[in-house]
């Protein structure tokens, strides 16, 4: 093997790919050492790179927006968070503060009002309840044994699309949703390839896949700051070393507006006549139900906000049905004993959009919290 026949052109070695083939051979005992060190790699990565990985837990920390798909950053976040705080206030934009700034929101105004630094922001923009299921299942195991206020965003009830009911239309966190059952009409498994949903399934429940991911998210970015897989970073860029970017850390949970801070009337929002699905299969109801009793199996007192949605926005022929919605909502928490507040609408200069409240908003809220929570709190 490697002889040439009479005549055949002789190439310089370095060009010879045939005769270098098998320029690197390992014994059976350096094979031994290589499956060890990716099994150490595997097991040990993800709890050795939080202590190399430097996470400041800042008042009114919330999860960057760009950082919103990091799941594994999440999971490490509520470490901190359930060490550090009495109560962790649960939900999608709503309650991570979606026109405002991170000294803006909910939890802010609970922590200012109440005079001390006892709730954090566990919200996660993008969460739809479905999405926020498997949040908690696989990214929210240190949420036990504390005290949650989970917000119930009636906005996902509002049309057979927030539903996930419409086959094939794009809706956040699909890495979050069920991958097989029940089935997602919105999901439907021609989108994704088998492998790559099973990969999914895998990233949700081994710690290392998630790690992965996570340096991805938080480090490797394409020329337009999107993340991008390692591989595809080094063709980005082929001189640089690739272990670089894992020195500068974390992104911080900045300051800034992500959305311009108006009010719904002032961003043109007509009334809307939303077409509000029947609370029996709904799978975004059934989601929210599964959170909650999540929540409370792992030992956790869970007090619910409905709302506020803005009721100013619903067309005259909208209203009641949202009232029913909303009634049926509150007799589910009743029935299961569940502490909640569903207050009425606030004003309507409070709201930029549907479900979204303004500063003000947030504060006025977080006083009508702080009188209907449980005693003892």
């Amino acid at each position: 093997m490697g002889e040439r026949e009479p005549g055949q052109r002789q190439l310089p070695p370095e060009l010879d790919t045939e005769a270098r083939s098998n320029a690197i051979r390992l014994s059976g005992w350096e094979w031994v050492g290589v499956g060890l060190f990716a099994v150490l790699l595997i097991v040990a990565g993800p709890r050795l790179w939080k202590m190399f990985e430097r996470f400041d837990l800042e008042p009114d920390y919330r999860i960057p927006k760009d950082l919103s798909n990091d799941y594994w950053l999440y999971d490490r976040y509520m470490e901190l968070a359930a060490a550090h705080y009495d109560t962790l206030v649960v939900g999608d934009s709503v309650v991570w503060g979606e026109y405002v700034r991170r000294d803006q929101t909910l939890s802010h105004y609970l922590n200012e009002q109440a005079g001390r630094d006892g709730f954090a922001n566990a919200g996660l923009d993008g969460t739809h309840p479905a999405a926020l299921a498997g949040l908690l299942e696989f990214y929210g195991a240190s949420i036990k044994g504390k005290k949650v206020v989970l917000h119930c965003n009636p906005l996902w009830l509002s049309s057979p699309k927030a539903d996930l009911r419409v086959e094939d239309a794009n809706f956040n966190h699909p890495r979050l949703v069920p991958q097989f059952v029940p089935p997602i009409p919105s999901y439907p498994l021609e989108r994704e390839k088998i492998s790559q949903r099973l990969g999914i399934v895998v990233e949700q429940r081994v710690p290392f896949e998630g790690w992965t991911a996570h340096l991805q998210q938080a480090y490797y970015r394409d020329p337009s700051d999107l993340p991008i897989d390692i591989p595809t970073w080094t063709l980005h860029h082929p001189y640089a070393n690739p272990l670089k970017p894992l020195t500068r850390g974390l992104p911080p949970s900045d300051f800034r507006l992500h959305a311009e801070p108006i009010t719904w009337t002032a961003r043109g929002i007509s009334k809307q006549d939303y077409p509000w699905v029947d609370l029996d299969g709904s799978l975004q109801w059934q989601s929210f139900q599964r959170s909650v009793e999540m929540l409370r199996r792992r030992g956790n007192q869970v007090f619910v906000l409905v709302g506020p949605f803005n009721e100013h926005l619903l067309s005259a022929k909208s209203v009641p049905e949202y009232q029913k919605v909303k009634g049926r909502i509150e007799a589910w928490l009743k029935q299961k004993n569940l502490p909640y507040l569903a207050p009425p609408a606030l004003a309507s200069d409070l709201y930029a959009d549907a479900s979204h409240p303004l500063a003000a908003g947030y504060a006025r809220l977080a006083q009508q919290v702080l009188k209907s929570l449980p005693s003892g709190w």
